[in-house]
């Protein structure tokens, strides 16, 4: 919760900067805004591949039944949440904003950084996430153990800049991201669209939530209440902590204390930790639609075109690190290549997403609890069909 405080702060002193300080201190602001833009875009291919590599590779390869049920659960639940949210998402956002946009207008009030210098990708996004795939499946193939230390170490190495330079600095990006649109004279037009997407992203998150847990108890039978009063230590503590692998203890007593045995338990909760981002797919959707709303170049595609989408982010999540921000970390390479968003608009979506993360994330581990007790329900009933 401290980061959402620094974020937060990092917003109101950007509005203040952008609209009382003198140009001088806004254009160091944007500087600053314009080079660490420039870091972020560099690691994010980087991010991609070795991410990606690491965690395809690092699939278990015991239990296929078992995997397979629970990747498929997980997957399932990620994209019909994604729909939902698009599709509510693309009915209520564009009502708040019949015109204007957050991208700075060409006019006296724009100001320009005082040095712009261009870091080149080592990759282009869409070349990293074809090679990740490529070699995170060879890898599950062949065994190839030196080859998967070697991008489990790249994904340490990346995992380490995030954590220690990229997320800490962040509120002061997202406060030249405010300065910038308070110079301009857009910023109270994206504040009233931040507050709702709040609002529906949260609701639309335990809407999710009650859906899973009304499946699972109708196979269990099991009150779906009681089921969601047990995980609720799970979800408080991923509000705290903004990390679905640091929340994992928590989640498996919880889960436990659903009835899943053991062994299921101590599968899925650690898998799903890392490859079943429902919360976090509807925020990033839903943050999505804001950001095409408030950007005259972005339109709202129609469901058959955001489609391909979801389906992809489904995949591109198990690049998600248990860092805060992590999903939308690795969002970014679809939501550029797939839906057009420039540099201000990925600016603009890390800002709103970053600031209801923790909700995301705890929707993600309290669903997690969920898949556990479908998967396991489907585990006794293979045992049965099998001693008949």
């Amino acid at each position: 919760m401290k980061l959402i405080a620094k974020l937060l702060a990092g917003i109101f002193l950007g509005i203040l900067l952008g609209l009382f300080a003198p140009d001088w201190a806004v254009k160091l602001l944007l500087t600053f805004k314009g080079l660490f833009g420039q870091l972020l875009f560099f690691t994010i291919p980087l991010l991609i591949l070795f991410f990606i590599t690491s965690g395809i590779a690092g699939l278990p390869r015991d239990s296929g039944k078992l995997l397979g049920r629970t990747l498929g659960t997980a997957y399932l639940s990620t994209v019909v949440a994604g729909t939902l949210a698009f599709l509510i998402a693309a009915a209520i956002v564009p009502m708040l904003s019949a015109e204007g946009s957050a991208t700075p207008v060409a006019n006296d009030t724009v100001l320009e950084p005082f040095i712009e210098l261009e870091i080149p990708p080592l990759l282009g996004i869409m070349t990293a996430l074809a090679t990740a795939f490529i070699f995170g499946l060879g890898i599950a193939a062949t065994g190839a153990e030196r080859l998967k230390q070697v991008f489990d170490e790249g994904r340490d190495v990346i995992e380490k800049l995030l954590v220690v330079v990229i997320i800490p600095l962040l509120p002061f990006y997202i406060a030249g991201v405010f300065a910038e649109l308070a110079a301009a004279g857009t910023v109270f037009e994206t504040l009233k669209t931040f507050g709702v997407i709040l609002v529906l992203s949260i609701s639309l998150h335990w809407v999710w939530i009650m859906t899973l847990f009304v499946i699972a108890g109708l196979r269990a039978g099991a009150s779906p209440f009681s089921l969601v009063r047990n995980m609720l230590p799970a979800y408080f503590t991923a509000l705290g902590t903004m990390s679905s692998a640091a929340t994992i203890p928590v989640t498996l007593q919880s889960t436990r204390n659903n009835g899943v045995k053991d062994k299921i338990a101590s599968f899925t909760v650690p898998l799903c930790a890392t490859t079943h981002l429902a919360g976090s797919t509807i925020t990033i959707v839903a943050c999505a639609v804001a950001v095409m709303v408030l950007h005259d170049a972005l339109a709202v595609p129609g469901l058959l075109t955001m489609w391909p989408f979801i389906f992809m982010l489904g995949i591109v999540m198990l690049a998600a690190p248990g860092v805060p921000g992590g999903a939308v970390m690795s969002a970014v390479a679809l939501l550029s290549s797939m839906l057009g968003f420039g540099e201000s608009a990925i600016a603009l979506m890390i800002a709103l997403y970053m600031a209801q993360d923790s909700f995301g994330t705890a929707c993600n581990v309290t669903g997690d609890g969920a898949i556990a007790v479908l998967v396991d329900q489907a585990s006794q009933h293979d045992t049965v069909a099998e001693t008949t």
